[in-house]
């Protein structure tokens, strides 16, 4: 997630560098071919160029308010998942009549439950979840597909043993596993997200209107601006280019780039708040910026 206002430059460019040369070899063919070949037999009517550049601010226009809607909404849930851990953690610590290592398993295995969903999102191999957990649980979670899932299903268990020790009242019970069921809702909302395949055919027709326009653009002024019709063709481009991949950075939220949801340090901050909540000595130290410019 970014964290300053202002983009660097060299940040664009990196992003867009292959398109941009792509673009330009585009439009010198595009003079070229108008120079030698297509000057003695049509011309190029301006209309088409206008026609292409209104039909590409609709669809560019369609496409990032589509993939913001996507982000904004992932970052709605993991925010969400931030308060309910810290209300959750309170609750066990507080509601359970005794002392019970029960209550704090349960905590210790929240922040596993937490790291597992990150790392299933991101599709990575991120193994932190394994030390907030026994042995017993790593035995039983091995033995399913969806690790956080399994890890929820063990939560409510211990929930239940809690009861029948009668360490916690029958309205605490309910308030607690409202919260288990909050978490599980956060959990296939992300799953949604990540698993919904944003329509390939807006981002596709995009990219085809983009380059018809870049080489009628080019083919239409050529003829009055000459050889600096390479350069404008590239530049007008490289605003439609550079808009559409900024838009299409967000249609997957939970990439880890800096345009995703900061789930490295959501995940970090929960950890060390629930952590100090447990009077834990060992805290880890919280996700710091890259560069001062974003956070993973």
């Amino acid at each position: 997630m970014l964290l300053v206002q202002n983009i660097r430059l060299s940040r664009i460019l990196i992003n867009t560098w292959q398109v941009d040369l792509i673009m330009i070899a585009s439009c010198t063919v595009a003079y070229l071919a108008r120079e030698y070949l297509v000057v003695q037999h049509i011309e190029i009517p301006s209309i088409i160029p206008t026609l292409l550049g209104t039909a590409i601010a609709f669809f560019i226009g369609f496409n990032n308010n589509q993939a913001y809607d996507r982000w904004w909404e992932a970052r709605k849930i993991w925010g969400a998942l931030v308060n309910d851990s810290r209300s959750y953690t309170r609750a066990l610590i507080n509601y359970v009549d005794e002392d019970s290592m029960i209550a704090r398993r349960m905590v210790l295995r929240h922040i596993a439950f937490l790291y597992a969903l990150k790392a299933n999102l991101r599709g990575t191999v991120d193994e932190i979840y394994i030390k907030y957990l026994n042995e017993e649980d790593l035995r039983e979670i091995k033995t399913h597909s969806n690790t956080h899932n399994a890890i929820l299903s063990i939560q409510s268990r211990d929930l239940q043993l809690l009861s029948k020790l009668n360490h916690i009242d029958g309205f605490r019970f309910i308030e607690i596993n409202e919260m288990l069921v909050r978490f599980s809702d956060s959990m296939g909302m992300s799953e949604r997200i990540k698993n919904t395949v944003f329509p390939t055919t807006y981002s596709y027709l995009t990219k085809v209107f983009i380059w018809l326009f870049v080489v009628t653009f080019t083919l239409v002024i050529s003829h009055t601006t000459g050889v600096y019709s390479i350069f404008l063709g590239w530049l007008i481009g490289f605003v439609f280019v550079s808009t559409q991949i900024n838009g299409m950075s967000m249609v997957n939220p939970f990439e880890n780039n800096s345009a995703g949801v900061p789930l490295n340090q959501i995940t970090r901050t929960i950890e060390i708040n629930l952590l100090q909540m447990l009077g834990e000595k060992d805290i880890p130290e919280p996700v710091k910026p890259i560069n001062d410019e974003y956070v993973l």
